[in-house]
């Protein structure tokens, strides 16, 4: 299991704790940072299930799409303006399968990369998974170009720009994390991989964003049309999203600011949650996929 010790570091070393009069350390500075560590390791967890279901997701319906052929069936996300499969188009078609299952080796392999133990007992397997994680991610997003504006699969352009954007960022993050790993430089190799981790699963969080966007607002009683703002505005903070949320999770935890430490852990707690629902909703989104069943929430 995760506790405070195991979670994933990003800095140089332990932050200054703050002290009381007489130099021991303050009580509710070590409690904030215990809540800081847990709520950190909470999101994690939650963020790691989510994954591990969407490559779940990947394998059962693209994966058994590719052994038997049917790649007709990709269209029943049509419902959405999307048309993945063209008929008579097999280099478009083996890319966009290509893409897709890539996805999937990135939600598992990526997820396994921020796993503590696995890096301090199985350090062999941590090196090698990282290389083939960086591999996937720069074809991914190779592959993503091509789609986007050679097969033009994205149904606007701002979607294009989106995913253009975060290829450029992965391809930026997959260099630094690299060179720093190269360097031996493991504390800034740490902040890079968790930058790149992020980027390369913008479309998972574009997923989740948007089912926990639709569900929260369908237990509100409220329909959202397809052309609702939000959407246009989550095909960025999909990815610029969590990244600003590990940058304030980062410089808050090496720092000594006990309400900072209860800020930022209310924060990740409330993100943990709403991750939650969307994984649940995406989920059963999934599920109808693979089943056959009608979509819907």
């Amino acid at each position: 299991m995760l506790n405070n010790e195991n979670l994933p570091q990003y800095g140089h070393g332990a932050a200054t704790q703050p002290t009381s009069a007489d130099g021991s350390t303050s009580k509710n500075g070590a409690l904030t940072r215990w809540f800081i560590s847990g709520a950190g390791g909470f999101f994690f967890l939650v963020l790691l299930l989510g994954q591990w279901a969407f490559f779940y997701y990947i394998a059962a319906f693209y994966g058994t799409s590719a052994v038997t052929g049917d790649f007709e069936v990709w269209n029943r996300l049509a419902v959405f303006g999307r048309t993945p499969y063209e008929e008579g188009d097999q280099i478009g078609n083996l890319a966009y399968l290509s893409h897709a299952l890539a996805a999937g080796i990135i939600a598992f392999g990526g997820a396994l990369q921020l796993v503590p133990q696995i890096r301090q007992y199985a350090p062999t397997f941590h090196r090698w998974n990282g290389r083939v994680f960086l591999f996937t991610v720069v074809g991914l997003s190779l592959s993503g170009f091509y789609l986007v504006w050679v097969r033009q699969t994205s149904p606007t352009f701002l979607d294009g720009l989106s995913t253009s954007f975060n290829g450029v960022l992965i391809l930026t993050f997959a260099f630094l994390t690299a060179r720093y790993a190269i360097a031996r430089n493991i504390p800034i190799h740490r902040r890079w991989a968790m930058r790149l981790f992020l980027v390369s699963n913008a479309q998972w969080f574009l997923r989740i964003g948007a089912f926990f966007y639709l569900a929260l607002n369908g237990l509100l009683g409220r329909e959202i049309p397809p052309e609702d703002p939000f959407f246009k505005i989550w095909t960025f903070g999909c990815y610029l999203v969590p990244l600003g949320v590990l940058e304030i999770y980062m410089r808050s935890k090496e720092g000594a600011n006990p309400f900072a430490h209860l800020f930022v852990g209310l924060l990740l707690a409330a993100l943990t949650l709403a991750m939650g629902l969307g994984i649940f909703a995406f989920a059963k989104f999934c599920q109808a996929m693979i089943t056959g069943a009608p979509l819907g929430l």
